[in-house]
C-alpha cells in the first residue's frame, strides 16, 4: 500500500504520536529521521554559537520516543553529553537549554544513569546563563529527591556529595553558589540531612567568595522560624470550615459554593491527619558538626582577618555563639572581644548582648565572664541612661546568670537588686526577675530580705561548685506517685520517718544572720527563731551548754584564787598587791568575753548542723522514695504528667498568693536565647482611659463639627423628601425597600410597562 501525501517526515508531532502506538510499523520513518539528525549535528558542529531549528526539533524528537528503540539509539545521549563538555561555554542559550531538556527526558526514561547527567549538569553551572543554572537546580533538587524517595541510595549520594565538595573549592563563585544552595535546599527537606552534608557545607563558611560564605553561615542560623512563618500563613490562606458551611447554608445554593464546601472538609481532614501523625524530630545542623571546636576556632581566626561588613561580622558572631554554649565549648578570647561593643550606643547592641548571653555556659570560668558582667553593670545599669537601657541591661545580666549563675558575687547583685523599688516600671521588674532567679539557684548570694519564703523546691538547693555535675539515678519528683498508691505498702513503712511533720515545714537554708541587723524588713524576718520542732532541740542543747560553762568559771575563779595567794606571798608590799590584783581582773574581763563569744558560736552552730540534719532528712527521704518508684515499676505517661504537676507546685507551695515569681524552666529554656527575652521591657501607660478621652475632647476645640453639613442658605426652610427619608424611623420605610429588592421577572415587566406608559402619556 502506498502512502498518497505522506507529510510524516516534515510533522515530527504526528509521527511521535504514531511511533508510541506502533513503533515496528514506522521504524523505516524513524530511522530516516535518526539519519537526517546525524547529518545535521555534524553541520551543527561547524557554528556551535548559532541556533539550528532543525536540530533542535529533532533532538526533542529522538529523546521522546528514544524508549521504543532503544539499540537504535544507544549511543544518542553520550553524543549529546559529549557536545555539551566540549562546547558548553559557546554554545548558544536555547540549544543548550534544548540539549539540557533532552538529557532529561532519557533520565526520566531511565535510559541514562543519574550520576552521569547530574556530574554533567554540575559543571554547567558555571556557564553565563541565569535560565539555565535555575532550571538545573530545580532539576537537581527534584532528581536526588526521587531517587532517595523509597529507601537511601548511598552509592548515589556518596557521588554526588564528593562531586558537590570538589565544587564548592570550585573558582567559578557562581557554581560554588549553586552548589551550596542545592546542597542547603536538600538538606532543608530532609533528603541528605546527614552529617556529611553538615560538614561538606561548614567547609563552605571558609571559602573566598563572599556570597558562599554568607550562604553557608546563614543555614548554620537555622531556617525553622521561616518554616513556621509560611505554615502559619498557608494555614491562614485556608478557608474555615464553619464559615464556609454555614455560608452554603444561609446563601443561595451554588455549584461554587458546593466545591468550596468540599475543598474545606477535605482540608479539615488533612489537617486532623496532620495532626494524628507522631512529629519528626531531626537534629539540628550544628549538632552534627565533626569537631565543633575546631569550627569554633577557625570562624573566630577568619573574623580577625577578614575585613567584611558589620551585617556579616554579626552573623559570624551568632554561629560562634551558639556554637560555643551548644557544645559548652572553651573559646575564651570571644569574650575580651565582644566587651569591647557593649555600649548602649553601639549598632545592634541588643544581638551582640544575645551573643555574649547565648555563649555563657556553665563551664566558663566566672573569672572570664566576670569582666563581661562589670562592664554590662558599668555602661547599662546606671541612673545616666533612659530606664529602656537599664532595662536590658539587667536582662541580660539575668540571661547570662541563668547559664551561669557563679560569675555573680553577691556584693553586685545586692546592688542591682535595689532597682527593684525604682521610679521605672522597666527597670523594677527586671531587677525583680534577676532576684527572682536567684531565689531559686543561689539564694544566699541574695540579701535576707530579698530571699522571700523558701519553698519546697528550694529547700534542698545547695550553693553550686564551677564544673559540679549532679547525675541522679531515680527519676526526681516520682516520690509524688507514692500518695496515691503505694502509701499502704510494707516498703513505705520503712522510709517513714518518726516525725512526718518535718515536710510540712519551711526552713531557711543559708542559716546566716543578716549583717546589717536588718531582719525586720523581710517578710518572713522570724522564720528561724520560730520553729517549733527546734525548741525541744535547743533547749537540751542549752542546758549542756550553761553546764559546761559554769564548770569553765568555776575553774577560772580557782586559777585566780591560786593566782593571788602565790603573789601574796612572793610579794611584799600593798603596793603591790593592788598591782597584781587589777591584772587579774583585766585578765578576767577578757576570759570573760572570750567566754560570752564560744557561747555564741557553739549556738550558732549547733543551730546551723541542726537545720543541715533537718534538711539531709528531707532530702533523703525525697530521694529513697523516687529510687524505690523508679526501680519498682515502669512509668506511664499519666504518670510523668502527676510527676510535673508535683515539681511545679514544690516550686509554689508556701509562697504569697498573687505574687509574681520568675521560675526559669531547663525544659522550655530552648537551646539558643531569644532576642525577645532582652528587649523585654516593662512600660506602664501614662494615662488611664478618662484621660486619654479628655485630651482627645481637649484636641477637638475649635474644629468643625464632624458629620452632615446643612448646605442650605435658610436653615429655617423645608427639607425635600429625599432628606426627611434619612431621619425617619426603618419601619416606615421597610415596605417601600421591600418592593425594590428581589423583585421577580414578571413585576419587573409590570414596573417597566407602566414607566414606559408614563413617559408616552407625558409627551
Amino acid at each position: 500500500m502506498v502512502r498518497h501525501n505522506n507529510q510524516l517526515p516534515e510533522n515530527l508531532p504526528q509521527l511521535q504520536n504514531l511511533i508510541k502506538r506502533d513503533p515496528e510499523s514506522y521504524k523505516e520513518e524513524f530511522l530516516q529521521q535518526h539519519q537526517h539528525y546525524k547529518s545535521t549535528l555534524e553541520v551543527f558542529r561547524l557554528a556551535t554559537n548559532k541556533f539550528n531549528k532543525s536540530l533542535d526539533e529533532i533532538v526533542i524528537f529522538l529523546a521522546r520516543v528514544a524508549h521504543c528503540y532503544p539499540n537504535v539509539l544507544e549511543s544518542f545521549p553520550q553524543e549529546i553529553i559529549d557536545v555539551l563538555q566540549t562546547y558548553n561555554t559557546v554554545l548558544d542559550n536555547d540549544m543548550r537549554l534544548t540539549f539540557c531538556k533532552a538529557l532529561i527526558q532519557l533520565r526520566n526514561k531511565s535510559l541514562l544513569e543519574p550520576t552521569v547527567l547530574l556530574s554533567l549538569f554540575f559543571q554547567l553551572l558555571r556557564c553565563q546563563d541565569k535560565n539555565l543554572r535555575q532550571f538545573l537546580e530545580t532539576h537537581i533538587i527534584a532528581d536526588i529527591k526521587n531517587v532517595n524517595a523509597k529507601q537511601k541510595n548511598a552509592k548515589i549520594n556518596t557521588t554526588l556529595q564528593n562531586f558537590m565538595f570538589s565544587m564548592l573549592k570550585d573558582s567559578n563563585v557562581r557554581a560554588a553558589k549553586m552548589s551550596a544552595d542545592i546542597m542547603i535546599e536538600l538538606f532543608n527537606k530532609n533528603i541528605w540531612n546527614d552529617a556529611k552534608t553538615v560538614n561538606v557545607i561548614a567547609t563552605g563558611c571558609f571559602s573566598k567568595a563572599t556570597k558562599v560564605m554568607v550562604a553557608c553561615l546563614k543555614f548554620f542560623l537555622g531556617t525553622d522560624v521561616e518554616e513556621q512563618k509560611n505554615e502559619e500563613s498557608d494555614s491562614d490562606s485556608e478557608p474555615n470550615i464553619k464559615e464556609v458551611m454555614m455560608a452554603n447554608r444561609v446563601n443561595k445554593k451554588t455549584k461554587k459554593r458546593e466545591k468550596q464546601l468540599a475543598k474545606a472538609k477535605q482540608l479539615l481532614a488533612k489537617s486532623k491527619k496532620k495532626a494524628t501523625k507522631a512529629p519528626g524530630f531531626n537534629f539540628s545542623a550544628l549538632h552534627l558538626i565533626h569537631d565543633p571546636q575546631d569550627f569554633a576556632e577557625k570562624l573566630f581566626k577568619q573574623l580577625g582577618k577578614n575585613n567584611d561588613r558589620f551585617e556579616i561580622k554579626l552573623i559570624t558572631l551568632d554561629v560562634i555563639s551558639r556554637l560555643i554554649g551548644l557544645h559548652n565549648l572553651f573559646l575564651l578570647n570571644f569574650y575580651p572581644y565582644l566587651q569591647r561593643f557593649l555600649q548602649p550606643h553601639q549598632r545592634e547592641v541588643t544581638k551582640l548582648l544575645q551573643f555574649i548571653a547565648q555563649s555563657s555556659h556553665e563551664l566558663v570560668p566566672p573569672d572570664v565572664l566576670e569582666p563581661v558582667l562589670k562592664t554590662l553593670a558599668n555602661n547599662f545599669v546606671t541612673e545616666r541612661n533612659s530606664a529602656d537601657v537599664m532595662a536590658i541591661g539587667l536582662n541580660a545580666i539575668r540571661e547570662i546568670c541563668t547559664r551561669c549563675p557563679l560569675v555573680m558575687n553577691a556584693d553586685l547583685l545586692q546592688d542591682l537588686a535595689r532597682y527593684k523599688h525604682y521610679k521605672e516600671r522597666s527597670v523594677m521588674m527586671a531587677a525583680r526577675s534577676l532576684i527572682g532567679l536567684f531565689r531559686i539557684s543561689i539564694p544566699e548570694l541574695l540579701h535576707k530580705k530579698d530571699r522571700g519564703r523558701p519553698t519546697e523546691a528550694t529547700i534542698t538547693l545547695e550553693m553550686p561548685k564551677y564544673g559540679q555535675v549532679s547525675a541522679n539515678d531515680f527519676v526526681p519528683g516520682a516520690e509524688a506517685l507514692l500518695d496515691n498508691k503505694f502509701e499502704s505498702t510494707e516498703e513505705v513503712s520503712k522510709i517513714n520517718v518518726e516525725n512526718d511533720d518535718s515536710d510540712d515545714e519551711w526552713i531557711d537554708v543559708s542559716g546566716t544572720s543578716d549583717e546589717d541587723g536588718n531582719d525586720g524588713d523581710s517578710d518572713y524576718d522570724d522564720d528561724d527563731s520560730n520553729d517549733s520542732n527546734n525548741e525541744t532541740e535547743e533547749k537540751d542543747e542549752g542546758e549542756k551548754t550553761n553546764i559546761a560553762n559554769e564548770n569553765a568559771e568555776i575553774e577560772i575563779k580557782r586559777n585566780k584564787n591560786d593566782v593571788t595567794n602565790e603573789s601574796v606571798k612572793s610579794k611584799v608590799g600593798n603596793t603591790k598587791i593592788e598591782e597584781i590584783t587589777n591584772v587579774t581582773s583585766q585578765k578576767q574581763k577578757k576570759k570573760y568575753t572570750l567566754i560570752k563569744l564560744e557561747r555564741k558560736k557553739l549556738k550558732l552552730k549547733k543551730q546551723k548542723d541542726a537545720k543541715l540534719k533537718k534538711k539531709e532528712t528531707i532530702t533523703v527521704e525525697k530521694k529513697e522514695k523516687a529510687t524505690l518508684i523508679s526501680n519498682e515499676r515502669l512509668l506511664t505517661d499519666e504518670d510523668f504528667v502527676k510527676i510535673d504537676t508535683a515539681l511545679a507546685k514544690q516550686q509554689v507551695t508556701y509562697a504569697k498568693r498573687g505574687l509574681k515569681r520568675f521560675h526559669p524552666n531547663d525544659n522550655e529554656r530552648g537551646d539558643f536565647i531569644k532576642l525577645a527575652d532582652i528587649e523585654n521591657i516593662y512600660k506602664k501607660r501614662k494615662h488611664d482611659k478618662q484621660t486619654r478621652i479628655e485630651s482627645m475632647k481637649k484636641g477637638h476645640e475649635g474644629r468643625e463639627k464632624f458629620g452632615y453639613k446643612d448646605s442650605r442658605q435658610n436653615p429655617l426652610c423645608s427639607k425635600t423628601n429625599r432628606e426627611k427619608k434619612k431621619i425617619k424611623a426603618f419601619q416606615m420605610l421597610k415596605h417601600k425597600i421591600k418592593g425594590k429588592v428581589k423583585r421577580s421577572f414578571k413585576e419587573k415587566q409590570i414596573a417597566l410597562r407602566n414607566h414606559l406608559l408614563k413617559q408616552k402619556r407625558m409627551k
